[in-house]
């Protein structure tokens, strides 16, 4: 018997990257997480008029800004004529050193260096004061508010994909799984969008960027998500624990989380 193929989670984008749902992943017990309430991208400056059409009929009522105050400046982004979901956001800086700044002097960007500064940003990651906050927002976001939500950072795969994967985890979806849709990234179809909107910038800070470098900067590796993993769980014992203690995620919040999300 032939399979049909499942459909794709990303949408066609013009100018957006990385829009796709990250719904549709097995529980236990027979469920699964409920599609067209979850969503996540990179930031939305360059949408097109379709794009915007695109995502309104999304229906989405709450949007998670990962992003920092300058990053919300220095890339804002566009707005359907209808657009009226509620914003989050945090009043400050989010990451002192976003992968697509550049930042570190005049340097060739090696493809080792590049690996080792993304392992660092998911280093600091679990300890990042405003990560946290945002983090917690967001939980708080999807248990309190009706409706479809969009998390977004600028590229939609480091502060983005480690929100997605932490509710997913809450969710009970098996940690390979977890990791399966994080590397989801690397088959988005609008690489050559994040590259557009990032590349530049890079150049001009640095002396020169390796094609590997470029390959860690833009992608995500299994060692990304568990460098995060890892320090929290040496300093908090488990995931749950560090949901629970630090992001307000406990056994009462799950469970509602898992009547509105799982199917």
């Amino acid at each position: 018997m032939i399979r049909e193929p499942e459909p794709s989670p990303f949408l066609h984008t013009e100018g957006i990257h990385n829009l796709r749902d990250y719904g549709g992943w097995a529980v236990p017990g027979g469920g699964r997480v409920r599609t067209g309430l979850l969503w996540r991208s990179g930031q939305h400056m360059e949408a097109s008029e379709a794009d915007l059409e695109a995502f309104q009929a999304l229906g989405v009522r709450t949007i998670i800004d990962l992003r920092g105050a300058t990053e919300r400046a220095r890339f804002p982004c566009r707005r359907h004529a209808h657009f009226d979901a509620d914003i989050l956001a945090y009043d400050g800086e989010t990451s002192s050193s976003p992968p697509h700044e550049g930042g570190g002097g005049s340097l060739t960007m090696t493809t080792e260096r590049a690996y080792n500064r993304m392992i660092a940003v998911y280093t600091r990651m679990p300890v990042n004061a405003a990560m946290i906050t945002m983090f917690t927002r967001y939980f708080e976001a999807l248990d309190t508010r009706e409706g479809a939500s969009l998390v977004h950072c600028f590229a939609g795969k480091d502060r983005t994909g480690m929100a997605a994967s932490l509710l997913l985890h809450a969710l009970g979806v098996h940690r390979d799984d977890v990791i399966g849709e994080f590397l989801r990234t690397n088959d988005a179809p609008t690489k050559h969008i994040l590259e557009r909107q990032s590349l530049p910038r890079m150049r001009e800070v640095y002396d020169g960027i390796e094609d590997g470098a470029v390959v860690n900067l833009m992608n995500v590796h299994p060692e990304y998500i568990e460098t995060y993993f890892q320090e929290v769980e040496r300093d908090h014992g488990s995931l749950d624990a560090y949901l629970a203690q630090t992001l307000g995620v406990d056994e009462a919040r799950k469970a509602r989380l898992k009547d509105r999300l799982v199917a």
